[in-house]
């Protein structure tokens, strides 16, 4: 199967079982609905990021990855620029972060998307439930307004 690049592809994670922890698959949805009509934008949510969304991420000119932070205060939202790393202890096969995923795009691919960022909400608990803490859902309509401006930003770029 190949894969058609995104201009703007949105990647997300989280488990939607752990709390907080499932605000990355919520922005995602809320992504894929703002950005129906706008074929450049490509979103895809995952429990876990995984080596196989390398090829994506390197066909990709832009990515915004999505996450919660346990090292945020609970409910802060922030972006931030993404900058290839690799592996402190060699690959994991069943989760990677965001920089651990740009090397291996440029490693197995010779390719790095032109913009990598990384939009986290601060998480107040991961621990078993299907709802957000109360700081998480006070932060939803600025995580939702970042990520609608970011992308837009991305997609005015240059081609």
């Amino acid at each position: 199967m190949r894969l058609t690049p995104a201009r703007c592809l949105i990647l997300a994670c989280g488990n939607t079982l752990r709390g907080d922890d499932g605000v990355g698959p919520f922005l995602a949805e809320w992504a894929e609905d703002r950005f129906r009509e706008v074929p450049e934008v490509r979103v895809i949510a995952r429990q876990q990021w995984t080596p196989e969304l390398a090829e994506e991420i390197a066909l990709a000119a832009s990515v915004l990855f999505i996450d919660c932070s346990i090292q945020s205060a609970a409910g802060s939202v922030e972006v931030v620029p993404v900058e290839p790393a690799a592996p402190a202890q060699g690959l994991a096969t069943h989760h990677l972060g965001a920089a651990e995923l740009l090397d291996l795009g440029r490693e197995l691919f010779d390719s790095l998307p032109r913009n990598a960022l990384l939009l986290t909400v601060g998480a107040g608990s991961t621990e078993l439930s299907e709802e957000f803490s109360d700081r998480v859902k006070g932060a939803l309509p600025e995580a939702c307004r970042l990520l609608e401006e970011t992308v837009l930003r991305l997609l005015a770029g240059p081609e």
